[in-house]
């Protein structure tokens, strides 16, 4: 994908290209509570991680995704993953000030979570941080999307916290981790809403 990120670095963690060379690094992660992931359909075992990796990088060629292991900067261990996906390149008519535009006008950021250990930590909001500010910043997207099951409090919580909007509910959305159609709360943040998002974010890793 063209203006791929590569590496996004903070202060707490690192966000490497998603890879094989992570598979181990997940299921440990993973392994340190796997009742943390009752909304959220994640392989516990070697095979299964190997496919959902598989997944993503294949996501990644085909310029739908770019999917990221989050590395602890501390202590260099791979502690959960993220990703951009459903990038949109909307049809700007020729003449538009829009119409050359290299970045994508969209985006949904998902696929999220993490270890045990690093929940509750500047973990999440420093990586929704560096990814909000390239989305914004770099891309100029005019929206990035969030959705959650409907039944996942803590991820709602966190993604009102974030300062997304809530929007509505999305019903029979998508597949659940439970092999239902789930229900799905949809969020988001407008290009206009940014800076102010990001004021908070660095208000809470600064506290």
């Amino acid at each position: 994908m063209s203006d791929d990120p590569g590496i996004l670095t903070g202060t707490y963690v690192r966000l490497e290209p998603l890879s094989r060379a992570h598979i181990p690094g997940l299921v440990a992660a993973a392994g340190e509570d796997p009742a943390l992931y009752a909304w959220t359909p994640l392989p516990l075992d070697p095979d299964g991680m190997a496919r959902y990796v598989d997944t993503a990088v294949r996501w990644r060629d085909e310029g739908t995704a770019l999917p990221f292991a989050t590395v602890r900067l501390a202590d260099g261990k791979v502690v959960g993953s993220t990703r951009f996906f459903l990038i949109e390149r909307w049809e700007w008519p020729a003449g538009h000030p829009n119409a050359h535009r290299s970045g994508p006008d969209a985006c949904e950021i998902g696929y999220t979570w993490l270890a045990a250990s690093a929940i509750r930590t500047a973990a999440n909001t420093e990586a929704k941080l560096l990814m909000l500010d390239y989305a914004f910043e770099r891309w100029r997207v005019h929206r990035v999307c969030f959705h959650t099951d409907m039944r996942n409090e803590r991820s709602r919580g966190a993604l009102a916290r974030l300062g997304a909007v809530f929007e509505g509910t999305l019903r029979a959305h998508r597949l659940a981790s439970d092999l239902i159609p789930r229900d799905s709360a949809r969020f988001s943040i407008i290009a206009a809403e940014w800076p102010g998002v990001r004021l908070r974010l660095k208000q809470r890793l600064a506290a």
